[in-house]
């Protein structure tokens, strides 16, 4: 008993630590542009992910390992940039929802890359998610039974994050593949330095004065960074303890309390439809991950 709560709390705090980090993130916009913000995420996160590097084993790597870590880099600086838009010019309720898209894209991907099969089970929770997306904008069923999907179309943000989800469905992925050739805490530590340093090359192209932006707001930048930290650790202290499918299907109340934050520190609208239709797509995920 103790040590299903302790997961499940681990995986709570996870998700806790995803939404609050995109909750900074998009204050951190109203005064930097989203490269620069996309580069905070990881960049600030890195150093303190440093520091458990000398208490944990350093395993053996091969040409997998590295051969795959190519492939992902670059689809993950490309999903980063594009997430970190979308909550830029969209609400966090109408972008963080389709989130949920991802383990609907993963089976697709998972078959292809690794041979796995949904089950029936999978599929009922494929139809929750489409069904909570259309409820993510039912307000507008009135002018017509396809507007809710016109909507989400016209919604750039949640066109963006569509695309994000189907990436990041191919770098789980390949991600089980890497994770499995070293190990879940060396690679997160590796890859976030890794990912911090080419997203930066990237500022240094498209911000001016990057220098001096890494110190124009500080606190909040530590924080934005404590909070991708702590979903790292917890993360993995999380899977460490249980299967992967139940932590996912846990850590993604981060859409939830996305899109309750944005009520709070956004003041969004149309909460109560987009927040029903969340929580349909959160309920679709735990089907698809059991």
């Amino acid at each position: 008993m103790i040590r299903a709560m302790s997961w499940f709390v681990y995986a709570v705090i996870c998700a806790l630590g995803v939404a609050t980090m995109d909750v900074l993130s998009k204050k951190a916009l109203n005064d930097h542009d989203s490269y620069f913000v996309a580069w905070v995420r990881a960049g600030f996160a890195a150093p303190l992910l440093l520091f458990a590097l000398p208490f944990i084993e350093i395993p053996k790597l091969d040409n997998i390992f590295f051969i795959i870590t190519s492939i992902l880099l670059p689809l993950d600086i490309i999903a980063m940039l594009l997430y970190v838009r979308a909550i830029s010019i969209s609400p966090l309720s109408l972008t963080l929802p389709f989130l949920s898209l991802t383990p609907v894209f993963a089976i697709g991907t998972s078959y292809i890359i690794l041979g796995e099969k949904p089950d029936r089970t999978g599929f009922v929770g494929i139809v929750l998610v489409v069904i909570g997306a259309y409820l993510l904008n039912v307000h507008t069923i009135k002018r017509g039974l396809l507007e809710p999907l016109k909507a989400i179309v016209k919604e750039k943000g949640s066109v963006l994050m569509v695309i994000v989800s189907f990436i990041v469905s191919t770098n789980l992925s390949f991600g089980k593949i890497v994770v499995r050739h070293s190990s879940p805490m060396f690679f997160s530590i590796f890859y976030m330095f890794m990912l911090s340093i080419f997203l930066f090359v990237i500022v240094r192209f498209k911000t001016k004065n990057v220098c001096s932006k890494i110190f124009s707001q500080p606190l909040l930048f530590l924080f934005i960074g404590i909070s991708m930290a702590v979903a790292t650790v917890t993360h993995l202290k999380a899977i460490s303890l249980v299967e992967v499918s139940y932590m996912a299907s846990v850590k993604r109340l981060n859409i939830l309390f996305g899109v309750a934050f944005g009520a709070l520190f956004f003041v969004e609208t149309n909460i109560k439809e987009r927040f029903l239709g969340a929580a349909i797509m959160v309920f679709g995920i735990f089907l698809i991950s059991i």
